[in-house]
């Protein structure tokens, strides 16, 4: 039987949380991938020109067996979107996985989705799981029981790897792996524990306005939890 995998589309994704363990899931034998949103108007990604068409909307998609949800700065919408949030805590009792990349976990955890497990997401908002009661892991990846997260963007590559490897096998694993020849060398530190200190400072300073985004939307999010 076919694995049927979904996942999110919103305004201002980051396209490579999407695309990068799409790659992986694409090339899983037997597997059906799913892009979800509203209607099947194209959805605008974070990255300027750069379009997704969905194939599915939430209201006609079948019970998923994998749920992912992507970040991007579009994540704060999605966690304020009613439909995208209970669309989420429909399909979880049914999913073998729910999942998510980089921010993507923040609208996991606006679902009441991560409350009581383990996660990750990107290194800036790593702290705000906290307040939905997840416990954070500074991992590139994360598994408590059927949750798996990964870490920010590039993490969705190897989030895609570990979850074939848990539901295909280690061997499928290292063939994909192989034929999308994934073997990073990256020309600089790409976390806060390996970048100059001077590279966050600056980067933290520019992403202000964006942090300050996360605290109100955190804010919100938390008071209807506890509706």
């Amino acid at each position: 039987m076919s694995l049927q995998i979904g996942f999110l589309l919103f305004p201002n994704l980051t396209q490579l949380d999407l695309t990068g363990p799409w790659e992986v899931f694409s090339k899983l034998p037997n597997a059906t991938c799913h892009l979800l949103a509203h209607d099947l108007q194209p959805v605008r990604s974070s990255s300027a020109g750069l379009t997704i068409l969905p194939t599915t909307t939430y209201a006609d998609c079948p019970q998923l067996d994998v749920v992912c949800v992507p970040g991007g700065p579009g994540h704060l919408q999605a966690m304020e979107d009613v439909v995208v949030l209970e669309f989420l805590k429909r399909q979880a009792p049914g999913c073998r996985y729910v999942t998510a990349v980089c921010t993507g976990a923040l609208v996991l955890a606006a679902a009441g989705l991560l409350n009581g497990y383990r996660a990750t997401t990107h290194w800036m908002s790593l702290e705000r799981l906290s307040a939905f009661g997840v416990t954070p892991v500074a991992e590139r990846v994360v598994t408590d029981r059927n949750r798996v997260t990964g870490g920010g963007v590039t993490a969705g590559i190897d989030f895609g790897l570990a979850l074939v490897t848990a539901i295909a096998g280690e061997q499928v694993a290292r063939e994909i792996q192989l034929q999308i020849e994934y073997e990073p060398q990256p020309p600089y530190g790409g976390s806060p524990a390996t970048a100059d200190p001077a590279t966050v400072a600056s980067l933290r300073g520019r992403l202000g306005p964006y942090a300050t985004a996360m605290v109100e939307t955190d804010t919100r999010a938390l008071a209807r939890l506890k509706q």
